[in-house]
């Protein structure tokens, strides 16, 4: 697994939606019960509690988004004392979810610091050159679309779960597929793990499609989601629509300046 953390592609305009995308991504984080004081979002009973019910009113479901079967009971936020000790009260749901919505809402939510800082990376990184390639209006609509499309395909596989899904890691792939598509050339600065970080300039193919690889391959061992694992077939399918949705743009798309002599987006000074 290699960390990137700075590509060598510049881009021509200011990357507004990206920006938006990121803070918005923060807030939602920063506003959801329990999150913001903690690194893995692990914490007390009624901080779990208040999370649940949370999770179950903004984020998508499986269960809802294809069978549209909407829970007569859900986790209220309080704490309560029953037969086998404290736990969280559930009673029927104050509010009306649509299920649809749910997947836009769910797009900014994030299960832990960890959750966030990832997939901000890598939007950070790729987000810019893809927004300057399509615009930002379009990119937007891309973004959501992507992630729209790896929330349902997900939920097809697993349509009788009523396990929360949360995260932009769908969305976020999409950009990564039309990066691919887009920008296959481009020189990415990694971290390689391998004792020590070794930092390495590689092709955003190999990057990328290394990415792509380890999505599938865990998808196909079982996409599962809870608190502990991830959705990588949501990843796959947002994946792939990035890329079918840019393949058009491909032609038209200025290839990346050559990285002779570049550091980290700064003009080396020559040894000799």
């Amino acid at each position: 697994m290699v960390i990137p953390v700075h590509d060598v592609n510049p881009a021509r305009r200011t990357p507004w939606v990206t920006y938006a995308l990121l803070a918005a991504c923060v807030v939602a984080f920063l506003l959801t019960p329990g999150m913001a004081g903690s690194v893995t979002g692990d914490g007390s009973l009624a901080q779990l509690c208040r999370l649940q019910a949370f999770l179950d009113q903004y984020a998508a479901v499986p269960r809802e988004l294809i069978h549209h079967q909407m829970p007569r009971l859900v986790p209220t936020g309080d704490v309560g004392v029953g037969p086998q000790g404290p736990g969280c009260v559930v009673g029927p749901p104050p509010y009306a979810k649509s299920p649809e919505l749910s997947v836009l809402t769910a797009m900014f939510l994030h299960g832990g610091w960890l959750h966030l800082l990832g997939n901000m990376l890598f939007l950070w990184i790729f987000g810019n050159n893809v927004e300057d390639r399509m615009g930002h209006v379009r990119f937007l609509l891309f973004y959501l679309v992507c992630g729209y499309a790896a929330s349902y395909a997900f939920a097809l596989l697993d349509a009788g779960s009523g396990a929360p899904l949360i995260g932009a890691s769908g969305a976020i792939a999409g950009v990564l597929g039309a990066y691919l598509v887009l920008y296959p050339k481009a020189r990415v600065w990694v971290l390689v793990p391998f004792l020590i970080f070794l930092p390495l300039r590689l092709p955003a193919w190999i990057v990328l499609g290394l990415w792509f690889v380890l999505q599938a391959v865990y998808s196909a061992g079982g996409g599962v989601f809870d608190a502990g694992t991830v959705a990588y077939t949501a990843h796959v399918a947002g994946f792939l629509a990035g890329m079918l949705i840019a393949w058009p743009l491909r032609r038209g798309t200025p290839p990346p300046p050559e990285p002779r002599g570049i550091l980290f987006g700064r003009q080396a000074r020559p040894t000799w």
